[in-house]
Order: C-alpha cells, then sequence, then structure tokens
C-alpha cells in the first residue's frame, strides 16, 4: 500500500473542508448499495404490530440487495445518490473538514497533546453544527431508499427536486427537518466514534511506529530510529507512520465503534424520518413502538449492512480524504 507523504506544510482548514465533501462523496459512490440495503431492512415491518414472520421481505445483506435487484433493478440500489452527494457535500466538509479547527478551540492553550474530553467535544459540535445544516438531504435521501420499493402508483416522489418540493408542500418547512433531533443525537454519537476514534487509533500507531517498515522505514516516508513522532492530528506533518497502512486501521477501528455505539439511534432516526405524517406522535413514540414491536434487538436491525457499509466507507473515506489533503498542500505548494 503507498501513498503521497506527508507534506511539509500542513493542509490549510479549507482544504479539509472540501477535501473531506469531496472524499465522502467517493465513499458515498462505493458504498451506497449498501446504505440502502440498511434502510430497507431498517424499515421492514414498521407498521405490522406484531409482526409475521410471512411478512418479512429482505433476509441479510446479500439478499436484501440480491432481492431489490431481482425485483426492481440494479438502478434501485443508487436510489436517492443525488440527496446523498449533495448530504455529503454539505454535511461531511462541516463535521470532518472542520473537526481539526474545532479541536484546537477546546484545547487549552499551552498543551503539549490534546485531550479525549477536546476530541469529543468537538466532533459532537461539528456532527450537531452539520445536522442543522444537512438535515433536508437526509431526509430526502432516506425517503427516496425507501420509495422505490413500493408499487409504482404508490411511490410519493418522482425526483429529489419534486421530493423537496412535495414534503415542504404536504408537511411544512418542518417536514424537511423531520426528525432532526435523533439524527443531531444520532451524528454526534457517530462523529465521536468515527472521528475520535479515528484521532485515537491513528495517535497510538504514530506513537508506537507500528505501521513501519524495517529498519524504522516507513512506506510513507523515512525517520531515524528512535524518533518519537509529534502529538497526533488527522494530519501529523512528515511522519513516516503516517501512511495508509495506518489510515486503514485507524479508519477500520472507526467504522465498527460507530456502527456499535449509534445503530439504535440510527434505527429510530431512519423510521421516524421515513413515517408519513401522523404515523408517529413523536420520536419517542417511535423509539417505544419499535421497542414494542422488536424489543431490544429491533434497535440493531440492518446491524451488519451498517456495519459493512460505515466500516467500508469510513475506509474509503480516510484514506481519500488524507490523500486528497495532501494532494492539495502539494499544488499549493508547488504554486508557490
Amino acid at each position: 500500500m503507498v501513498g503521497l507523504k506527508p507534506p511539509e506544510v500542513p493542509p490549510t482548514a479549507t482544504m479539509k473542508f472540501f477535501s473531506a465533501g469531496t472524499a465522502a462523496c467517493i465513499a458515498d459512490l462505493c458504498t451506497f448499495p449498501l446504505d440502502t440495503a440498511k434502510v430497507r431492512l431498517q424499515i421492514q415491518g414498521e407498521v405490522r404490530i406484531p409482526r409475521s414472520s410471512s411478512t418479512v421481505e429482505y433476509r441479510g445483506v446479500l439478499g436484501t440487495l440480491s432481492t431489490m435487484v431481482r425485483t426492481e433493478g440494479p438502478r434501485s440500489l443508487y436510489s436517492g445518490l443525488v440527496a446523498g452527494l449533495q448530504r455529503q457535500m454539505s454535511f461531511a466538509s462541516i463535521r470532518i473538514g472542520l473537526y481539526d479547527s474545532v479541536k484546537q478551540l477546546y484545547t487549552p492553550k499551552g498543551a503539549e497533546s490534546t485531550g479525549l474530553t477536546a476530541r469529543v467535544l468537538a466532533g459532537c459540535t461539528t456532527g450537531a453544527v452539520a445536522v442543522t445544516c444537512a438535515q433536508p438531504t437526509d431526509v430526502v435521501k432516506v425517503r427516496f431508499q425507501a420509495n422505490v420499493a413500493l408499487p409504482d402508483g404508490a411511490r410519493r416522489y418522482n425526483g429529489t427536486v419534486d421530493a423537496y418540493r412535495t414534503i415542504a408542500r404536504e408537511e411544512g418547512v418542518r417536514g424537511l427537518w423531520r426528525g432532526a433531533l435523533p439524527n443531531i443525537a444520532r451524528n454526534a454519537i457517530v462523529n465521536c466514534g468515527e472521528l475520535v476514534t479515528y484521532d485515537l487509533i491513528k495517535d497510538a500507531l504514530l506513537r508506537a511506529q507500528l505501521m513501519t517498515g524495517e529498519d524504522g522505514e516507513g512506506l510513507g516516508g523515512h525517520t531515524q530510529q528512535g524518533t518519537v513522532p509529534t502529538p497526533a492530528t488527522l494530519n501529523p506533518p512528515l511522519c513516516p507512520t503516517d501512511n495508509l497502512p495506518c489510515h486503514f486501521v485507524a479508519a477500520f477501528g472507526a467504522g465498527f465503534c460507530a456502527t456499535v455505539v449509534a445503530s439504535p439511534v440510527d434505527v429510530v432516526k431512519t423510521r421516524y424520518m421515513n413515517a408519513g405524517p401522523g404515523q408517529y406522535r413523536n420520536v419517542l413514540s417511535c423509539f417505544l413502538g419499535l421497542l414494542m414491536q422488536d424489543g431490544l434487538a429491533g434497535f440493531y436491525k440492518g446491524f451488519v449492512p451498517s456495519f459493512l457499509r460505515l466500516g467500508s466507507w469510513n475506509v474509503v473515506m480516510f484514506i481519500s480524504y488524507e490523500q486528497l489533503q495532501r494532494v492539495a498542500a502539494l499544488a499549493r505548494a508547488a504554486q508557490s
């Protein structure tokens, strides 16, 4: 595994902002079918209490994907992709691209390294702000992914723009921010699970120099034996272990941690955002309805596709993010 070496001058906040949005779009293009399968499994049987086993349409990740391709065609796997990419450009740019900058705001002046509290606060802050800005795109994405499962005559939306208009007309502007509170909770948790875990794992790998070659030579650069890397941010400059294997391991761990802690909130959020007017009185009634219908196991419906999606999404996103930042920094250095 090879990649660009860390630049001598760290990327600017603007570079991180645009690199994060672009990297998230790349990751979405690669993993969107898994996200669609996750949504289908999460909303399956939501209006049937108690649920009968004969009503189950999708079974497992591969079963869901194959059923969708067989009954709806391959294009159904990417239903809602346009809204998904819109979401990532506005959402990931904020929650990921601004994480380092916000983290520094929470770090006391003169501190040698960033503590866990500052990282968690930064993850919660950027996650909440990002949801506030990008919630309408998330609502449309979920509605579209569920909409394709309906018969042609029962489908509510004909396109992305039509979805925005229809939701605003039928449910008011507030409908575009439907499920904002559970989504803020989910993304604060996911942001901490992803970014803080990635930050901590990468920090540990850099300090231990576990991803170096023989005699202290790293795959992404060179160092003398015994050199201790500087305290890690998402972009520590000129560190030999700051390379693709390091990014891969940290991203995979981040994806697993995020899936475990966020799955219950994610299921409630998906059901509530997909619900028609009057189906649930509020988020709490959706939570209680799911608990009565499926028990605690219901909060982990679609866990496997969630993990496959978040794990692979994190790997693709973080690797792309690190490389795009380096491309931007190198391009800036070449111009100066």
